[in-house]
This record gives structure tokens, C-alpha cells and sequence, in this order.
């Protein structure tokens, strides 16, 4: 069932938990995502970057993808369709393709163009019953090409930001994208804490979800992240499994090599994972 992100991350963040937002990079990504959601009766946003839209042939193929699977997996649980990380035009683009959430992040922006820009989009956006996200700090590391270098958020700033209507805010916390280098200092509590009380009741997101450890996700949720985002410990779960099949000679016996077997142990590595990560975030069962 297609829906904005507003409603279930509101009910995450009254409730002490989180939505997973799991990023798509094909059809396997996609149907191993929605059946996994509709197993454990978990809602779920399906996250799209630009450089993936792009690989995927365009947003139009994603939303057309993503709304005929929805209908014909019979999928009931609430489910977004959310642009990761857009920039101003990529919005459009995602509103124009029937994407039924955005994320403008403009946190590369001087404070004042992020505030005119987001505006805007929010205007846009709620005009047409869409959620939109927006970020203040920046979350380290790069994916897909946007790259941050990991600058903890003002809480003032988040403020601004929060009172232009925008329905989830993420704020960078010594977060990163990929996997996490042994020197980590780990989440800034403190950081998230100023955020949260500068906010209110708004929904924090925390990007980079890949490596942080299960009691700093426990303690982010309880200091109002309601929104988890995971990618890239889908494409490693993905990966190894994928080797294994083709280590073992398994795409030398029968018709090993058709791709639906060859991706059949990928596709059940990432159910696997969302669902490990879906019972950690305390998701399942809150459709």
C-alpha cells in the first residue's frame, strides 16, 4: 500500500521505534524488501538515491516498478517511496514520477538558500500529500556521489529547518555512509539530544544505518530517531552471497547460471537482513 512516510513516522516516534528505510537498486532489491515488510507486518520506506533512479533507467521506471509490484505481491503494510539524499531538481523529477515521499537535502547550502529551497519543496510537496525530508549537518562518507564530511548538526539551525513544516529532519551526528572505519568515535548523543530538544515531537532520521552498533541504535530511537536508513549492509549481504553461489560451482551445475538462481541467494541474504534489522528497530507488527 503506496503511502506517504508522515503518518508511520509519526506513530514510530510516539511509539519508540523506527521505520527502516531500505534502499532499492533493482527488482530483487525491491521484491525481497516489500515481501520481507509484508512478512513481519512492518511498514517500510523504500529508498531511491539518484545515481541508483538513474541506473534504473529513470524515476518513472522506479515508481512504475515499485506501484505494479506493490499491487501484484498483494503487499497491505504502508510503504513510501522515497528519494535518499535529492537535490532541488531530483525532487521534481521524484514528484513528477508519483514518488510518494522526497528528501531534499540541502545541507551543503548556506543555511539561508537550504531554508529558501526546502520552503519551497515543502510548499510543493504538501500540496500534493507527499512527505518531504530535509537534512541540516552533514553525514559523512559518499554514496552515490554525495559526499559529506560528516559535520554534527546545529541544533539551532534544526530548528529552522523543523519549523518550515518539513515532516522528518535528518541531522548529522557523527554518522557516515559505508561501512565505518575502525576509528569511529561512535554517535554524538549529545548532539542528537540538542537536536531532539530543539525539535520537539519532529521525526530524526539517522542515515548510515550499516555498522552502528545495536545499543547506539536502541539510544538513538529513544532520543526520537524514527527513521533508520540501511544500503550498504544489503549490497555486502548481497555480494557474499552472490560469491558463494558462484564459488561453490553452483552456476556450473544445471542451469545454474540462469539469473534467477544466480540472484536467488542474494535475494534471500537481504530478506534476511531487513528482517534482522526490522526486529531491531522494533518495526514488526506496527503496520
Amino acid at each position: 500500500m503506496l503511502v506517504s512516510a508522515t503518518e508511520m513516522l509519526k506513530k514510530a516516534r510516539a511509539g519508540k521505534y523506527a521505520v527502516g528505510q531500505f534502499n532499492i537498486n533493482n527488482l530483487e532489491w525491491t521484491k525481497a524488501i516489500l515481501l520481507t515488510a509484508q512478512e513481519c507486518n512492518s511498514p517500510v520506506i523504500l529508498g531511491v538515491s539518484e545515481g541508483a533512479g538513474k541506473y534504473m533507467t529513470g524515476f518513472e521506471t522506479v515508481a512504475a516498478m515499485v506501484k505494479a509490484m506493490d499491487e501484484s505481491l498483494g503487499i497491505t503494510v504502508p510503504v513510501a517511496l522515497h528519494l535518499d539524499h535529492g537535490s532541488y531538481d531530483g525532487c521534481y523529477k521524484c514528484i513528477k514520477a508519483g514518488f510518494t515521499s522526497i528528501m531534499f537535502d540541502g545541507s551543503h547550502f548556506p543555511i539561508e538558500e537550504n531554508v529558501a529551497k526546502t520552503t519551497e519543496l515543502v510548499n510543493v510537496a504538501h500540496q500534493l500529500g507527499l512527505s518531504i525530508e530535509a537534512e541540516v549537518g552533514a553525514i559523512g562518507g559518499e554514496e552515490d556521489g554525495v559526499v559529506g564530511k560528516g559535520e554534527c548538526a546545529d541544533p539551532n539551525e534544526c530548528k529552522q529547518i523543523a519549523d518550515l513544516g518539513v515532516d522528518f529532519l535528518a541531522a548529522g551526528i557523527g554518522n557516515i555512509h559505508g561501512v565505518y572505519p575502525d576509528n569511529w568515535e561512535g554517535l554524538s548523543f549529545e548532539t542528537l539530544e540538542a537536536v531532539n530538544n530543539a525539535v520537539g515531537e519532529m521525526p530524526l532520521v539517522l542515515h548510515g544505518g550499516t555498522g552502528i552498533p545495536d545499543d547506539m541504535i536502541t539510544k538513538a530511537i529513544s532520543l526520537g530517531v524514527a527513521k533508520i536508513n540501511v544500503n550498504t549492509e544489503c549490497q555486502l549481504v548481497f555480494a557474499d552471497a552472490t560469491r558463494g553461489y558462484i564459488e561453490a560451482g553452483k552456476d556450473k551445475q544445471g542451469k545454474g547460471f540462469d539469473p534467477r538462481k544466480l540472484l536467488a541467494p542474494g535475494f534471500e541474504a537481504i530478506k534476511a537482513k531487513v528482517k534482522e534489522k526490522m526486529e531491531l528497530f522494533g518495526s514488526v507488527d506496527k503496520a
